[in-house]
């Protein structure tokens, strides 16, 4: 029972700032003493860091917490993370009188004292800072990485962006940003553990402004490049309302910043933009995807897409599915919208028929995947930097990714495979809307 005391289980759910979150998490929770299992079946402690941006991701919490429930009289423990517990805060222990433990992000740097009052036997424990109390970032030493290879530096936490669709502002809080000697110190200390790719996080990373003064967020990217060790400094997510023109310069100049952008724009539409909140137009977006095209470099682009907002017409969607066509993006990640709770879309008119969104999803997709697959094939005969994520034995092919982020396999005609981590030269011989095939190239 003691044993069993110190152990705990983690799921994630959502973004890449969830899933470092949990890296930051698990590392404050070895640190303390808890030992980590893969089956929650072992496991002392059960906890779900959260995510709400959609409400099938929100649901699919509560599904698991009820499916869990049958545990509660085997002298587990349970604590909702992340965003859904900011935004349902206390209401979780109504739902799920199990839960012992309600922390939203912001609060994660209490976690050692919470865990103190969880092994005294206490019970609801909250952690749940709003925007008035959420002044620090989660800054910890204790970060345990899950790829030795790649790992995450959160550089500013929290959006004041305040789009009337999205419950960010709500569970991540304010904005805040890392001074950027904290930001350095974190990237040499990886580069130094031998962390050759290097991704920047943040809701909007490119907000970033440096407490300190010394660095605009360009300037971060140019000193992480240039350390080192350091083959690929990646950033996300964009917002286009700071994305910069000396953003496009420093990818340019330094060819460890990786040659991909991912700028959300969420609606084609003017008229929906301004009904999102989102305080630009079309044309004010396009206007810095020119900056992009413009570029030496071919910087592969990638973005958001809400369908069926309230209020979207017919002719609205057509807009949306022209900057396809515009833009050329080389991927799409397109979602139907949903309300989320306390945020203003919820009380607008004009709702859109869930038929009409799924229909119109749908020809987006198939759409962007007819462009993607002409898009990719532009890659075919060039030789790409490609770093090595892992081995497809079935098909007999090494799996990688390239500095775009596409996903590429390759075979090689060298009896060693190459290690999980290091770099091959492959020349691209065919193409698919989502991926690339190709061979390693032989040194020499």
């Amino acid at each position: 029972m003691i044993a069993q005391a110190k152990t705990f289980y983690i799921e994630t759910f959502g973004c890449q700032m969830n899933a470092h979150d949990s890296e930051k998490v698990i590392g404050t929770l070895e640190h303390e003493g808890y030992v980590r299992v893969q089956d929650e079946e072992d496991a002392g402690l059960i906890l779900y860091n959260t995510c709400s941006i959609r409400d099938k991701a929100e649901q699919k919490v509560f599904h698991r917490l009820n499916e869990y429930k049958r545990m509660q009289g085997e002298g587990k423990q349970f604590a909702v993370l992340g965003c859904v517990a900011q935004q349902e805060g206390e209401k979780i222990f109504e739902k799920a009188p199990f839960v012992s433990l309600v922390s939203g992000s912001a609060s994660y740097r209490n976690l050692p004292e919470m865990l103190v009052r969880l092994e005294a036997g206490e019970k609801r424990i909250t952690g749940l800072d709003d925007r008035r109390t959420q002044d620090a970032t989660f800054d910890t030493e204790f970060t345990t990485r899950s790829n030795p290879h790649r790992g995450y530096i959160t550089i500013i936490e929290g959006c004041d962006k305040f789009c009337s669709y999205c419950v960010v502002p709500y569970t991540r809080g304010k904005e805040r940003s890392r001074a950027s000697d904290s930001i350095m110190a974190e990237a040499q200390r990886m580069a130094s553990l031998g962390y050759t790719d290097i991704q920047l996080l943040g809701q909007n990373v490119n907000s970033y402004r440096d407490p300190l003064g010394q660095r605009t967020f360009a300037q971060v990217l140019e000193a992480i490049g240039a350390l080192q060790g350091v083959r690929r400094v990646r950033f996300t997510t964009s917002h286009p309302r700071d994305f910069t023109p000396d953003i496009i310069e420093v990818i340019d100049r330094m060819p460890t910043v990786c040659d991909h952008v991912h700028l959300p724009v969420q609606s084609g539409s003017s008229t929906v933009l301004k009904a999102m909140q989102r305080e630009y137009t079309r044309e004010w977006y396009l206007e810095r995807i020119a900056w992009i095209k413009a570029a030496k470099r071919d910087i592969s682009m990638t973005t958001d897409i809400i369908v069926g907002f309230p209020g979207e017409t017919e002719e609205d969607f057509e807009q949306t599915m022209s900057l396809l066509d515009e833009v050329g993006y080389d991927a799409v990640y397109a979602f139907q919208y949903s309300q989320r709770p306390n945020t203003p879309a919820v009380g607008m008119p004009d709702t859109v028929p869930d038929d009409v969104k799924a229909a119109r999803l749908q020809r987006l997709m198939d759409a962007q995947r007819e462009r993607q697959r002409i898009s990719y094939e532009r890659h075919l005969g060039q030789v790409m930097d490609v770093m090595v994520e892992g081995y497809n034995s079935q098909r007999g092919q090494i799996t990688g990714r390239s500095s775009q982020n596409k996903t590429v396999n390759f075979t090689t005609s060298q009896p060693i495979l190459p290690a999980l981590g290091s770099y091959q030269q492959v020349r691209i011989t065919r193409s698919f809307p989502n991926s690339l095939v190709g061979e390693a190239v032989l040194a020499g």
